[in-house]
C-alpha cells in the first residue's frame, strides 16, 4: 500500500490538534504536560500562558499548586532546557537523555572536564543535603572549594536536579532555588546511574512517543532535534516501536503513532496567543507545519533578543506579536487583518489580560 502523503495544511492542522490549539482540552497541568509534550520555560510565565491557550478553564493557581506539590516538576530535560514535566514522565525521560547530555555538554565546554564535574557536583550535594538552596549559594559553595563555579550549570547533568517552587512560578518566575529530584518528590535516587540499559530503552521510548502525541507527524531528524539525541540513536528507537509510515510533500518520510489525529487541512482554527519560548514555534515541526512564515521568523527570533517574541496566530500562522503593557494585552500584527480576524485577535486578546489580571 502506497504511504499516505500529507500536505503542509494537513500537517499544520495535525500539529494545532495535538497541542490543543485547535480545541482546548479539559485536562490536569500534569496530564496536559505529558499531552503537550513537556513545557519550555526559561521564562516560567511562559508556561502558564500556554496552558492557558490549550486548556479549557485554565486557571494560574492551578500549574502553581501542580508545582509546589510535585505533580509537575521543572528542571533541566531534552536539550539542556529547562522544562516542566509530570512527576511520572521526571525519571523515565532523564534516563533517556542523561548520557547524550552529558556528552553534548563536555563536547560543547571544552575547558571543564568530567572529573571536575563530578567533584563539583559532589559540593552541590552536600549543599542541598541540608534542604533546597539557591544558586548563589551553591556558586559560594563552589568558590570555596576551590572550584570554578563556572561548571555550576554542567553539574545538573551529573545529578537530578529540580527547581523548586515558588521560584520558577508565574509569582516569582526565576528559577533559581534547587533541590535534589528524589528529595523534593519523596522517591529513591536511582540505583545506578547511568540506569540499566532497559530502563533507558524504555525512557527512549516514551520520550519518542511523548513527542509523535504533541508534534507528529515527524521525521527522524524532528525527534532527535527535540529530544538531543542523534539521529542515529533516533532511528534505533522508531525501530523498536509500532508506527504508521507516512510522507511529507517533498517525499520525506515522517513517523507517527497508529491512532493519532490527522485532521483535514480545512478544519477552522481558532486565534491563539503563544509566548515566549514555545515549542510550536522553536523545533523543526514548526518549518514543515508552516505554523512560522519565513517571512516574519526575524521578527520572532533574533540573535539580539534574549526571548523569542510571544505571537499569535490566526488560521494556524503566525500573524503577529503581542505583549503586555500597562495593565492590558497589546496586538501588533505583521500583516493586514480581515474584520472578523481582527474581531477574533481583539476578543482574544481581552480574554488574556483578564487572566493576567486574576
Amino acid at each position: 500500500m502506497a504511504e499516505r502523503v500529507l500536505t503542509r495544511g494537513e500537517l499544520n492542522r495535525a500539529l494545532l490538534a495535538r497541542q490543543g490549539l485547535l480545541e482546548r482540552a479539559l485536562i490536569t497541568p500534569a496530564k496536559a504536560v505529558e499531552r503537550f509534550g513537556g513545557l519550555q520555560t526559561q521564562h516560567a510565565p511562559s508556561a502558564y500562558v500556554g496552558l492557558w491557550s490549550r486548556v479549557e478553564g485554565f486557571a494560574r493557581e492551578d500549574l502553581t499548586a501542580a508545582l509546589t506539590t510535585g505533580r509537575v516538576v521543572q528542571g533541566w530535560m531534552m536539550r539542556c532546557t529547562i522544562h516542566m514535566v509530570s512527576r511520572a514522565d521526571y525519571a523515565p525521560l532523564t534516563a533517556a537523555v542523561r548520557l547524550p547530555r552529558r556528552a553534548d555538554w563536555l563536547r560543547t565546554h571544552k575547558g571543564q572536564r568530567e572529573e571536575q564535574l563530578v567533584a563539583a557536583t559532589a559540593v552541590v550535594r552536600d549543599v542541598l543535603a541540608a534542604g533546597p538552596a539557591a544558586q548563589p549559594t551553591l556558586v559560594a559553595a563552589l568558590r570555596d572549594a576551590g572550584i570554578d563555579p563556572a561548571v555550576f550549570p554542567g553539574t545538573q547533568l551529573w545529578t537530578d536536579l529540580v527547581r523548586v517552587p515558588p521560584a520558577g512560578t508565574w509569582e516569582r518566575p526565576r528559577a533559581h532555588v534547587y533541590a535534589p529530584a528524589a528529595a523534593h518528590l519523596g522517591t529513591a535516587a536511582p540505583a545506578a546511574v547511568p540506569e540499566p540499559p532497559e530502563v533507558v530503552a524504555a525512557g527512549e521510548e516514551l520520550l519518542v512517543r511523548r513527542y509523535l502525541r504533541a508534534f507528529g507527524p515527524g521525521s527522524a531528524s524532528d525527534v532527535a532535534r527535540y529530544a538531543g539525541l542523534t539521529v542515529g540513536a533516533t532511528r534505533a528507537v522508531l525501530a523498536r516501536l509500532d508506527l504508521r509510515r507516512l510522507r511529507a510533500e517533498n517525499g520525506e518520510e515522517l513517523v507517527d503513532l497508529p491512532r493519532a489525529p490527522l485532521p483535514a487541512a480545512d478544519v477552522e482554527a481558532p486565534v491563539r496567543f503563544l509566548s515566549t519560548y514555545d515549542a510550536v514555534l522553536l523545533l523543526g515541526h514548526a518549518t514543515r507545519a508552516g505554523i512560522l512564515p519565513a517571512e516574519f521568523r526575524d521578527r520572532v527570533f533574533h540573535v539580539r533578543m534574549p526571548r523569542s517574541t510571544p505571537t499569535f496566530l490566526v488560521d494556524g500562522r503566525v500573524a503577529g506579536a503581542w505583549r503586555f503593557d500597562d495593565g492590558r494585552v497589546r496586538t501588533e500584527p505583521f500583516v493586514p487583518l480581515s474584520s472578523a480576524a481582527a474581531r477574533d485577535v481583539a476578543d482574544e486578546a481581552e480574554r488574556l489580560t483578564a487572566f493576567h489580571a486574576r
